[in-house]
């Protein structure tokens, strides 16, 4: 009974039927970001794609201004001078075979996980452990990569990584409800347009069909799209 007293009243003072300004809906998620922990302020984005075809699939990676707020554990395969650059920008776990042992043992001790490209042949045998997870590497999004410290350094200050659902979501943390409201705009911002970068070339029609973002507890709120888009110059 509480929580359903806490749902309504967070939905207070929100018009489900109405898509606000991206400031303006920013501004009701932190208003009602209430638990006892600082919850992240998600997006969501409808697209006017279908990924079961190869050339409408959505993915990216987009390095958010302000950080994500999370602390994020970076799992590298590498070996010799590459695996000590990855420990050297902060890595948190680094191996090459013994390290595949571990995750084939169901020992996962990352959120983001990066790879030489040598070492793929090796982390391909990983695909039914970390695939499902979305953790797999790949070079479209910069963890398949000869810049480790670079992907590392990235993957620590805040770049997240999109991958359009089978609906054809995708979907995002952006930031922490601690976060300012411009800082959250900012963000969300370049994730938008790190989205509208990614648009595949089979995409037909309208790319950008519906926008929502919330808090991890909080009631979605409908972005007007078009206050999602650059001004034109």
């Amino acid at each position: 009974m509480a929580n359903g007293k806490r749902t309504t009243a967070a939905r207070t003072g929100i018009d489900r039927e109405k898509a606000y300004p991206i400031a303006e809906a920013i501004k009701l998620v932190k208003e009602r970001a209430k638990a006892k922990f600082d919850e992240t302020v998600e997006i969501a984005m409808n697209l006017g794609v279908d990924p079961k075809h190869a050339d409408q699939m959505v993915r990216g990676v987009c390095m958010l201004p302000n950080g994500s707020g999370r602390t994020v554990r970076v799992g590298v395969f590498a070996r010799g001078a590459k695996a000590e650059e990855a420990k050297a920008a902060g890595a948190d776990v680094v191996g090459a075979e013994d390290l595949v042992e571990k995750v084939t043992a169901g020992e996962i001790n990352f959120d983001r996980c990066i790879a030489t490209p040598d070492m793929m042949p090796l982390v391909g045998r990983l695909g039914k452990v970390l695939g499902p997870r979305g953790m797999m590497p790949n070079p479209k999004v910069g963890t398949v990569t000869m810049d480790i410290a670079g992907a590392v350094q990235g993957a620590k200050g805040g770049s997240v990584e999109f991958r359009v659902e089978k609906a054809g979501i995708v979907q995002a943390g952006i930031g922490k409800a601690s976060f300012s409201e411009e800082k959250l705009v900012e963000n969300i911002m370049a994730f938008v347009d790190a989205v509208n970068k990614a648009k595949p070339p089979g995409a037909k029609g309208h790319y950008i069909n519906r926008v929502a973002v919330s808090s991890t507890m909080g009631p979605g709120v409908k972005v007007d799209s078009a206050t999602l888009m650059p001004p034109k110059a």
